[in-house]
């Protein structure tokens, strides 16, 4: 993602792992601008690890469209790509905080731990919410974050 330039942030329970919240998942969730250059960015990194026809059924159209999620399934891998650019009316892209952590020698953006409070804090989701607390345990970050 780094060297192909894309505007992006990992969100979910792949962010708080390298936060050091650690807890099972089966997907990574990447926040992306839906701009029609960066989702041909994000085309050009995907391609870069798999060599799978059906990265270009990942579209600018339904990234900036009525539902802004994508589900990639990367062959041979047992994990899915959750790729989205809006949560609601709640997140957009520019709307995320994110900070660069070195992982193995390789940039990634995550967003920053207030940023996953105010993401989870409000949400229905049992699972959310668990997460939640254990962001404002370990971080400090509270109510103030969530609005």
């Amino acid at each position: 993602m780094d060297e192909q330039g894309v505007d992006y942030v990992l969100v979910g329970a792949a962010a708080l792992s390298i936060l050091g919240i650690v807890r099972a998942t089966e997907d990574v969730d990447l926040f992306v601008d839906p701009a029609p250059e960066n989702v041909e960015r994000l085309r050009t990194a995907l391609r870069a690890t798999w060599n799978d026809p059906s990265i270009e059924d990942i579209r600018t159209e339904d990234l900036a469209g009525d539902y802004p999620v994508i589900r990639y399934g990367p062959p041979g891998e047992a994990f899915t790509v959750d790729i989205l650019s809006r949560l609601g009316e709640a997140f957009r892209f520019p709307d995320l905080q994110w900070e660069t952590k070195d992982i193995e020698g390789i940039p990634v953006r995550v967003a920053t731990p207030a940023t996953l409070y105010r993401m989870k804090s409000t949400t229905v989701r049992l699972q959310d919410r668990a997460d939640a607390a254990q962001l404002k345990e370990r971080f400090g970050v509270g109510d103030d974050d969530a609005g």
